[in-house]
């Protein structure tokens, strides 16, 4: 791969190729280094509909084969895959640093280990983003995931939450860390909620199907409500990972045990949110895990939608301080029954305060400013911006 040495070239490692949270944040900010003048090369362990977005903003795409840490491989009786994966992504990252003479590798997310060290080895400046972040986690897993990342010159966290628990792990790494708030886009214009609740209220829930993110309890919340009286709608907008499809099949069970099949929809998954989120009522976000950061919190605000979410971690700092969401307690369908019946009851007042909730999440949020952000930080770690 042949280039114009007046052009740098950023590499950036990720380790899917969906087009969820960290996934999305890639596109931003390799639109960051584009706009900055780096020519961009991605190299993904897999391909998927990440890789026609990436090509779509101008970036070179490399399915190359690569060490993903997840849990799965710590096992015992996958070691040996671990052995394999270590081995070949070493191999593949070494080779790839040549081929694309990258001048500065971009790491996006501490799941993919190998690079700051081969990035080191190699001699080329480095940068981390970090998107996770479980401090309820083994301290011990989270120096195990972060002690790579101290080859990095620079990291990038996505939360204040995210840099505590770095902080906790590993307090030396928060010398070179940075927050950045994630980029968030949205429609030029959001419609309004509905004037007034007629016929069934409808409650959105947009991410995993997984017990980790709780659309379960959003079901069980609806079904309380509708319980007491009240004509719901429950749309699920997502997928299960693949080999978890079980969790699906026992939420269908549930909503069939709980008399809801007409009342809750799946829709699958669809990278396009505004639609959804154009027909809800009201957003729920019940994350039973701690999360770096909430960007389907803050993509609710941008709707203008009331949100309810759970009262942890980075979704406390995404959601928190604006009129329209509330905090509930983590895995309490009670609590989000409560609070949906909140949003039902006062409406009014409630609908009223939804544009001066997104006119502060645009200001805290665009998209140009974490790619500003971004690209400043890239351009001091690649030595051609100021300390």
């Amino acid at each position: 791969m042949r280039k114009d040495r007046a052009v740098p070239t950023c590499l950036f490692a990720h380790p899917g190729a969906e087009l969820f949270g960290s996934d999305r944040m890639l596109i931003e900010s390799v639109v960051a280094a584009r706009e900055r003048g780096y020519e961009c090369v991605v190299t993904l362990p897999e391909t998927g509909p990440l890789v026609a977005e990436l090509r779509a903003v101008g970036a070179t795409v490399a399915v190359e084969p690569g060490l993903v840490l997840r849990k799965a491989l710590l096992r015992p009786r996958n070691w040996p895959k671990l052995v394999g994966d270590i081995i070949r992504g070493f191999s593949s990252a070494w080779r790839l640093i040549s081929r694309t003479a990258a001048d500065v590798i971009y790491v996006n997310t501490i799941t993919i280990p190998l690079w700051p060290v081969v990035a080191r080895l190699r001699r080329r400046p480095v940068i981390t983003h970090v998107h996770e972040a479980e401090a309820s986690g083994s301290r011990l897993v989270n120096r195990v995931l972060y002690a790579p990342h101290a080859f990095s010159q620079r990291l990038l966290v996505n939360s204040q939450f995210s840099l505590e628990t770095i902080r906790s792990s590993l307090p030396r790494l928060t010398q070179r860390a940075h927050v950045v708030y994630n980029g968030v886009a949205s429609p030029d214009d959001a419609p309004a909620p509905r004037a007034a609740i007629e016929g069934a209220f409808r409650i959105l829930y947009v991410g995993r199907l997984s017990a980790r993110k709780g659309p379960d309890v959003v079901v069980e919340a609806a079904h309380l409500v509708k319980d007491a009286g009240f004509e719901v709608h429950v749309g699920l907008l997502g997928s299960v990972f693949a080999g978890y499809e079980w969790f699906e099949e026992e939420l269908r069970a549930s909503v069939a045990r709980w008399g809801m099949i007409d009342d809750v929809e799946f829709h699958g998954f669809n990278t396009n949110v505004w639609p959804y989120l154009a027909e809800a009522d009201v957003l729920v976000v019940p994350s039973r895990v701690d999360e770096p950061f909430g960007n389907t919190a803050v993509e609710g605000i941008l709707a203008r939608r009331p949100v309810i979410t759970t009262d942890t971690s980075g979704l406390r700092e995404a959601a928190g301080g604006y009129p329209t969401a509330q905090l509930v307690p983590t895995d309490d369908a009670f609590a989000v029954a409560a609070a949906l019946r909140r949003v039902m009851s006062d409406w009014g007042s409630v609908t009223a305060q939804v544009e001066g909730s997104r006119r502060r999440a645009l200001e805290r949020h665009a998209p140009e400013v974490y790619r500003a952000s971004v690209a400043d930080h890239l351009d001091v770690v690649a030595a051609r911006g100021k300390p």
